[in-house]
């Protein structure tokens, strides 16, 4: 079953799907979750959690990162029009003060504001890689981690699978260009047992990040050409083609080079990361077995260990 879970001109079928789920915060892509969606996710993060390597490193970061490190990975040279700069009120007393008198008279406060030296990761991985670097040399066998955030991008739709603030996890690897494809590959397969299990129709394609133009058109055909990132697609919205819900990417050196991530003889790291898409998970598991996840099948209930009198069980 898929439905449409656009947030106007919907059926009364679709407000029933919406009301059970989210509450509209005033701004598109910006939405409050309900007690039912949030029991889906935080089984689903369980369950991401049984499956992270026995040897990860757990980090969890905050939706807020530094500016300069974001600038110094290339994501503003890549996708500036995704990127959330934090902007606030500096000065003096008296311009503060200022900036709040002309928002009693209606008028803009904000022209007030300049630019902190914090931006909203757009990704769960971008402050992981300066902190690796300061670990030292990375051992023979590589090093993994599961990291998480809260993340932002700035691309306003009334469609739910395009939130502007989401969730997303992420395994990440770094190690020697065999030991990511090695890694890459495995995770490909596992996600496709993992979306198995779930119940949830999907196919992995190639596919290409959203880079900034011309030049990022370029860059995009060059992605896919050399097979540097793979998606799982899922079907979410009705009439529509099917949503990026885990995506498997290969950085190459890129990170290893710009952060001095290196082995004991100075050679730059190459890394890889499977992203798991949670809040486009749990609305995909949403849209395709109903919002009662009662009447959902016994195998995804285990699978997510929603039920209670069945016994846990594990993706492979």
């Amino acid at each position: 079953m898929s439905v449409s879970i656009r947030t106007e001109h919907r059926s009364k079928k679709d407000v029933g799907f919406l009301d059970h789920l989210f509450r509209p915060m005033g701004v598109d892509g910006v939405v409050a979750r309900t007690k039912a969606y949030e029991d889906v996710t935080e089984a689903l993060q369980r369950l991401i959690t049984r499956m992270r390597p026995l040897d990860a490193e757990v980090l969890r970061f905050p939706p807020v990162m530094s500016r300069q490190q974001l600038e110094r990975a290339g994501y503003l040279n890549s996708f500036p029009q995704l990127l959330g700069c934090v902007c606030c009120l500096h000065g003096s007393e008296a311009d503060v003060s200022a900036a709040v008198d002309r928002a009693k008279q209606g008028e803009d406060w904000t022209r007030s504001t300049t630019a902190a030296d914090l931006v909203l990761s757009p990704a769960a991985c971008y402050p992981l890689y300066p902190i690796a670097a300061e670990q030292g040399a990375v051992p023979a066998n590589g090093r993994t981690y599961d990291v998480a955030a809260d993340c932002f991008r700035h691309e306003p739709s009334q469609d739910l699978d395009r939130l502007q603030s989401f969730r997303m996890r992420e395994f990440v690897r770094i190690g020697t260009a065999e030991q990511i494809a090695d890694f890459r590959e495995q995770w490909i397969a596992a996600a496709e047992h993992f979306a198995n299990d779930l119940g949830l129709p999907y196919e992995v394609e190639r596919a290409s990040d959203p880079f900034f133009g011309r030049i990022g058109q370029l860059m995009a055909a060059n992605q896919i050409e050399q097979a540097l990132k793979f998606e799982l697609l899922i079907p979410i919205r009705a009439n529509a083609g099917p949503t990026a819900c885990m995506s498997f990417n290969y950085h190459r050196n890129h990170f290893g080079k710009t952060w001095g991530i290196v082995d004991a003889s100075g050679t730059a790291m190459h890394s890889g990361c499977v992203a798991f898409g949670i809040d486009r998970l749990v609305l995909a598991l949403f849209a395709t077995h109903g919002v009662d996840t009662t009447t959902w099948p016994r195998r995804v209930l285990d699978t997510l260990e929603l039920a209670k009198d069945t016994s846990a069980r594990r993706v492979r």
